[in-house]
């Protein structure tokens, strides 16, 4: 009679960098012999992978963490929450093991602990490219920890290090597998994308027969040859951001940067610990554009940040109003424990942060509106996502998975669409976020 396999459930919450250590972790259970089950009542212990950087983000942590004490009452903790442990057993005393983000080794030792393996090497195959929790014709693809900046509203460094980039060969043989593995698209993470190779002095690897730099262009070119799409995120505006542009005009990398410039203020920029010249950051936009015409440019900002005034907030809307940017997040500034922020003076009242915001995301919404009406008429090529009846949900180059709109393809089924397919659409209409069209059979 066989044994069944230990059993375990899993919990992501998070960012796409905290997804790509759920995958490390679950690659490395069912490597020994673990199964993975979607429920609480099937699991033998559960694993919670929490984030910590915002109050929403660890009241979501610890509601998470405490329905599967309820539900299932065996509970491994980590992630980034993991480094406020009194936090966590101020709350739920009764959880097995925590430990901090990238702490797969004592994820696993607490496993063995509850959960002795019992693994079968000729029966428990796991995939080349490892588990992914994305669909199969996405994945990110995480190419450094940590982060150099000292960001006053930011705790990352002190939960995740310093930056710590991967050698550019261990990256793009890891994409290798991935597109072996039919992956059709790669969405380039880490916390300062720009930086990195930075620690590693640039170091030069080898990588089919071809010497590269660890360095954020060379990876590009060598992501390039594998013919997937690359997309970049979370690009500090370094001046030498300008030399991936030319790859995309050329096609070798996706036109999209997302670019969290946070203020437009210099100023607040200035309390933020952030780059400040923004005459500067407008004319490189606009020269971005001039080199590369279909740039999609995604950015995050914080409005009502201690300190801001009223004409620092008029000038963040004018910056919006001359940028034009694309896709565009915004979040009213919340305390994160631990943040060199806290201390400062002249705190914006609460609902003068959200009339602040309201303004500055009704601002953007005519702003994203006018740029996808401009699409009306064109052709675009798309990735599919998913099959909704007679839909098929995709994406254009132009929208990140998650963040951004879709376009809805109003014969997919009928065209015969797949997930994970290319496909060229002729847009037909759109909203605020979201594109739709038909499948563009030709003559």
């Amino acid at each position: 009679m066989s044994i069944a396999n230990p059993k375990v459930g899993f919990v992501s919450l998070g960012c796409p960098k905290a997804l790509v250590d759920s995958e490390r972790i679950l690659t490395q259970l069912k490597v020994e012999g673990y199964d993975l089950v979607p429920s609480y009542d099937d699991a033998d212990v559960v694993v919670v992978n929490t984030c910590g950087f915002i109050d929403s983000a660890v009241a979501e942590s610890l509601d998470a963490i405490g329905e599967a004490m309820a539900e299932n009452g065996k509970v491994i903790v980590t992630g980034c929450l993991g480094k406020r442990e009194e936090v966590i057993r101020e709350a739920h005393p009764g959880v097995l093991s925590i430990s901090g983000p990238q702490d797969y080794a004592s994820v696993m030792r607490a496993v063995h602990t509850a959960l002795p393996p019992r693994h079968d090497p000729f029966v428990d195959l796991v995939p080349d490219h490892g588990l992914k929790l994305t669909p199969k014709h996405y994945a990110y693809l995480k190419i450094s920890e940590g982060c150099n900046h000292r960001c006053s509203f930011c705790i990352i460094p002190s939960m995740r290090g310093d930056l710590a980039s991967r050698p550019v060969d261990q990256v793009l043989r890891e994409a290798e597998k991935l597109a072996m593995g039919g992956v059709k698209e790669l969405l380039v993470i880490s916390q300062d994308t720009s930086a990195y190779g930075v620690d590693l002095r640039y170091a030069e690897r080898e990588w089919r027969g071809k010497a590269y730099q660890t360095r954020m262009k060379a990876l590009c070119e060598g992501l390039s040859e594998l013919g997937l799409w690359t997309r970049l995120h979370y690009v500090y505006p370094y001046p030498h951001v300008d030399d991936v542009i030319p790859l995309m005009a050329e096609g070798k990398l996706l036109p999209y940067l997302d670019i969290p410039f946070q203020h437009a203020s210099p100023r607040i920029l200035k309390l933020m610990k952030r780059p400040g010249a923004v005459d500067k950051t407008l004319e490189r936009i606009q020269r971005w554009r001039d080199i590369c015409p279909d740039i999609t440019i995604r950015s995050t900002f914080i409005v009502g940040f201690p300190g801001e005034t009223d004409a620092e907030f008029e000038a963040l809307l004018d910056f919006l109003e001359e940028a034009q940017l694309d896709r565009v997040g915004a979040f009213a500034y919340s305390p994160v424990e631990g943040a060199a922020a806290n201390d400062l003076p002249d705190a914006v009242p609460e609902e003068v942060k959200q009339e602040r915001l309201a303004r500055f995301m009704e601002l953007q919404a005519d702003i994203s509106t006018a740029k996808l009406e401009a699409k009306v008429g064109t052709t675009q090529r798309c990735l599919v996502d998913a099959i909704d009846g007679d839909l098929a949900i995709a994406r254009s180059m132009a929208d990140a998975p998650e963040i951004d709109g879709l376009v809805q393809i109003q014969n997919g089924f009928e065209a015969g669409l797949k997930p994970g397919e290319f496909v060229d659409v002729e847009i037909m209409g759109s909203d605020e976020h979201d594109l739709y069209g038909e499948v563009a059979f030709g003559d």
